[in-house]
């Protein structure tokens, strides 16, 4: 399980997601993310900034994602992603991670079993979307179409 933590003493010059440049589930959804966000966050592997964030121990960030704040606020796991939702206009995920007891154990529980398993989250994602982050396909939609009509048709 990663450790929540709140802030660090070393906040960066810009918004920086922090994430493992070693996993390709993570390179997936970070190049998905840099897409849609145009440049008001920035994207950092850990391997190269830990270094930057002395009081956030390494393997910590081995663990989970971390979204920096320019006021030196962080945000965890799932909460890096919503709160990356908020920087594009879209609040709620994060005020519901912030408010709601059942949603914050749901969704740290939900990201600690896809970081144990990102080999085989990124195999789904690659089925589900495509190779492509920037341009996903919607291939979920048609197995589901599949799957209808073949009970349709039994």
């Amino acid at each position: 399980m990663f450790q929540e933590i709140n802030s660090t003493k070393y906040p960066p010059e810009h918004s920086t997601l922090v994430w493992d440049g070693e996993c390709k589930f993570c390179k997936w959804w970070k190049d998905r993310w840099e897409h849609k966000i145009k440049g008001k966050v920035q994207f950092r592997t850990y391997q190269d900034v830990h270094l930057k964030f002395p009081d956030i121990p390494k393997k910590e960030f081995q663990k989970a994602s971390r979204l920096i704040d320019t006021n030196g606020n962080v945000y965890s796991g799932p909460d890096s992603a919503y709160k990356l939702y908020y920087y594009l206009g879209k609040p709620k995920w994060h005020l519901w991670y912030k408010r709601q007891k059942w949603f914050k154990v749901f969704s740290n529980n939900a990201y600690n079993h896809i970081a144990k398993n990102r080999s085989f989250y990124y195999k789904v994602t690659i089925l589900l979307f495509g190779n492509d982050p920037t341009k996903p396909k919607i291939y979920w939609f048609y197995y589901v179409l599949l799957l209808i009509l073949i009970l349709i048709s039994i």
